[in-house]
């Protein structure tokens, strides 16, 4: 890197071209991008192959002259094989090539046995071979040298100094490891212990500790800055630390000395000159894990580790943004900072406090975009406690942090605590801030979610229209907050079986969604998610898988296999598989997702239990009757001490026990069961609901199972009435109904005119 910025500056005639050689696709796509960036003729052209093309276009002498660095050419065979890539290296005297390596055979290779420079540490090899002539000792274990080895990184003075302690306290490799490894603190101790080696300077201390200690203070006197980011970076995560951490530092110390760019460029580079960081391609910095852990102790010793700790949390905070679609790439990168930099105590500035406070909360949102709910409950109850105590209850950072916390909890299943502070966080928002404002809104909106989840769809859809009606004036009708509104309602319509309603707006939601935030945006997928289950409901199933595998697979490959979202998408198809008939597909898929989400979310987690229900109806469907059974009676009997036993979860679960007794011909045991769904149901959801009219439905067969047509005929033809009105007369529940009502008149009639005929 230095030498292409060195010939750049010096000789601003000779272009640099940098090649990235680490796998195969990396070189064509390096040579690609560099035909494109210099339009050579035909880069254009699918059909045409670009390392040809490239190659000959450079040994052309009116492209003038050049350096081509070809970087992390470590697999030889690539060098090597038949078809490789050595031969598209280009050969001519106006052009060179440097090749950078960490594997000597391929530098061979592309040297032709030429002369190499080596440099670099240590290798594995060299690593335990200083360690088998320094101990002296027969019977060494080879792996316990080779882990030594890789727990000092290969550092020379590090692996000589562990010698001399194996050697003087007479104890094997394998117990040093087990020193080692009783963590950070033991492997500085251990570093810190004085040693004797030949070819040592007497007037240098003889331990890597002190000797690393030596070298921070000679860069403290020559380059104040460069000891104070030496110090700053000691505390973020010690791989990919970005250069704008470091910016944003110098820039707050302005008030000390100089800290612009030139003096951090010079501080960083002899930084870099004494081996204590890398720099990578990508403006990030890299930092030795043993020359973190001595800087932590020269800190300390110094008296000034909580100075920077609370410098390193300042910048993290001040740098991390709230977790969420767009975010996510910088929110990924600076996780391990933000982990590193909590873990630290600094001066317990209000300043401080404040940004810790900050941190966590911003944290909480790439949390929940991961769907890793109990990581982000954990931060947000560290939040909501800190900017309680330092800005009070009614400020607004307060209640957004209150908000999500109940977000959380909804998202874990813990309903009751959910609305408790979903309504704490509504009263104290309109009060202080209005009813109008969007922080108002969101916590009105988790409220209403709240109500779905305990099934009280009209509270849910009297809050959800309010919701939607004012963020449409508020916020506009694009909204992304507007758009979220527009989704949840559209749930509470298919879960009051309104599906024409709730297809409408689904497909409103999705068409905008798609325009506003992109058709790979979670809110985007979640509205497409919505709609596949309506075509569900309403029996268009091939609709419905079209739908759901295209939201599955996008998921998978934006938000990952195991993401809970992504589990829903799963679980979806499932469940639509199994209404197809495809039960195989529909249990591989099933069993698959319970295991998932047990390990993810929890064993009594609301999806799971969604999960092990589900699962329970592809073993009936396949007639196995007792293991529909054991797994429907776990399900429901968790859901009743959960729930409650008039929850319409609760109530789905015995409707399909009751429906696995039936078909295990126990009929007594389904019709009490049915009996008490459907009455519930009738009293918590309405008579004309959906799942009211199901329970009708089922408990109409089972009172013909046991003989009584004409109790069974009268209840069907109620179920066909209002099914016929709510659903409509082609929906497939409806003409299930009709045709069987029809059957059984039959019946009825053909009986009576027996008996008629019996009578004459």
């Amino acid at each position: 890197m230095a030498c292409a910025y060195w010939l750049q500056d010096e000789h601003p005639e000779v272009s640099v071209f940098w090649v990235h050689a680490s796998t195969a696709e990396r070189f064509r796509q390096a040579y690609a991008f560099l035909a494109q960036e210099c339009r050579v003729p035909g880069h254009d052209d699918p059909q045409t192959d670009v390392l040809p093309l490239v190659k000959t276009w450079l040994q052309r002498t009116e492209h003038g002259r050049w350096l081509m660095i070809i970087d992390n050419a470590d697999d030889a065979q690539l060098f090597s094989r038949p078809g490789n890539l050595g031969q598209w290296i280009p050969e001519c005297p106006h052009g060179a090539v440097l090749v950078t390596t960490r594997n000597k055979a391929a530098g061979l290779r592309l040297t032709r046995g030429g002369h190499l420079i080596e440099v670099g540490k240590m290798d594995e090899g060299e690593s335990t071979q200083l360690l088998r002539e320094k101990l002296k000792s027969d019977g060494l274990d080879a792996a316990d040298l080779s882990r030594l080895a890789s727990r000092l990184e290969h550092l020379p003075l590090a692996l000589a100094q562990a010698a001399a302690f194996i050697e003087e306290t007479i104890i094997t490799v394998d117990k040093y490891l087990q020193l080692l490894e009783k963590g950070d603190q033991h492997l500085v101790d251990l570093l810190t212990e004085e040693f004797e080696t030949l070819g040592r300077d007497s007037g240098t201390p003889h331990a890597v500790v002190e000797t690393w200690i030596l070298s921070f203070e000679q860069i403290r006197q020559q380059d104040v800055l460069a000891g104070e980011l030496l110090s700053l970076m000691s505390l973020f995560d010690r791989q990919a630390i970005p250069r704008k951490f470091l910016s944003d530092y110098g820039e707050r110390q302005q008030t000390q000395a100089p800290r612009g760019e030139r003096q951090q460029v010079k501080a960083l580079g002899m930084l870099k000159a004494f081996s204590l960081i890398t720099e990578d391609k990508g403006n990030c910095f890299d930092m030795h894990r043993l020359v973190q852990l001595v800087t932590r102790r020269w800190l300390e010793r110094e008296g000034a580790m909580h100075q920077f700790a609370e410098q390193a949390l300042l910048v993290v905070s001040q740098n991390y943004p709230y977790g969420k679609h767009e975010t996510r790439a910088i929110c990924s990168a600076y996780l391990p900072h933000a982990y590193a930099v909590l873990k630290f105590e600094g001066n317990g500035s209000r300043a401080e406090r404040l940004a810790r406070a900050s941190l966590l909360y911003h944290a909480t949102g790439f949390f929940h975009y991961q769907g890793q709910w109990k990581e982000a409950e954990r931060f947000l109850v560290q939040a909501t406690e800190m900017r309680k105590e330092l800005l009070g209850e009614e400020h607004p950072e307060t209640l957004t942090s209150m908000a999500n916390l109940a977000s959380t909890y909804w998202n874990q299943g813990r309903w009751k605590e959910a609305e408790e502070l979903c309504v704490q966080v509504m009263e104290t928002s309109s009060k202080v801030l209005g009813k109008e404002h969007p922080s108002t809104l969101g916590s009105m909106n988790n409220r209403m979610t709240t109500y779905m989840n305990q099934g009280r769809w009209k509270d849910a859809e009297e809050l959800g229209v309010r919701v939607m009606e004012t963020r449409k004036r508020v916020l506009g009708e694009e909204h992304p907050d507007t758009l979220t509104s527009m989704t949840n309602l559209a749930s509470i319509y298919r879960n009051q079986g309104r599906w024409k309603d709730a297809e409408e707006l689904g497909v409103q939601v999705m068409e905008t969604s798609s325009k506003v935030l992109g058709k790979e945006h979670p809110s985007t997928l979640s509205s497409m998610n919505n709609l596949a289950s309506t075509y569900q409901d309403q029996g268009r199933w091939k609709d419905a898988e079209e739908v759901g595998v295209r939201v599955m697979e996008t998921r998978k490959r934006v938000l990952g296999e195991e993401h809970p979202d992504t589990l829903t998408s799963i679980a979806n198809l499932a469940s639509t598989y199994r209404n197809q008939g495809r039960w195989k597909d529909a249990e591989e898929l099933g069993v698959w997702v319970i295991e998932t989400r047990k390990r993810v979310l929890g064993e009594e987690h609301p999806d799971t239990l969604t999960s092990m229900a589900n699962l329970a109806s592809t073993y009936r469907n396949q007639g196995r009757w007792k293991d529909a059974e054991e797994v429907g009676v776990r399900v429901m009997e968790t859901r009743k001490r959960l729930l409650g036993e008039e929850h319409p979860y609760t109530l789905t679960s015995m409707a399909n026990l009751a429906s696995t007794y039936r078909d295990q011909g126990r009929w007594n045991d389904a019709e009490e069961l049915r009996a008490r769904v459907m009455e519930t149901r009738k009293r918590v959801l309405g008579e004309e609901h959906p799942d009211t009219l199901t329970s009708m439905n089922n408990l109409a067969f089972t009172w013909k199972s046991q003989g009584r047509l004409d109790e069974a005929l009268d209840l069907m033809r109620r179920c066909v009435e209002f099914r016929q009105q709510i659903l409509g007369p082609k929906h497939p529940h409806t003409v299930s109904s009709s045709s069987t009502m029809r059957v059984w008149e039959e019946a009825r009639s053909h009986s009576r005119d027996e008996t008629a005929g019996r009578s004459g």
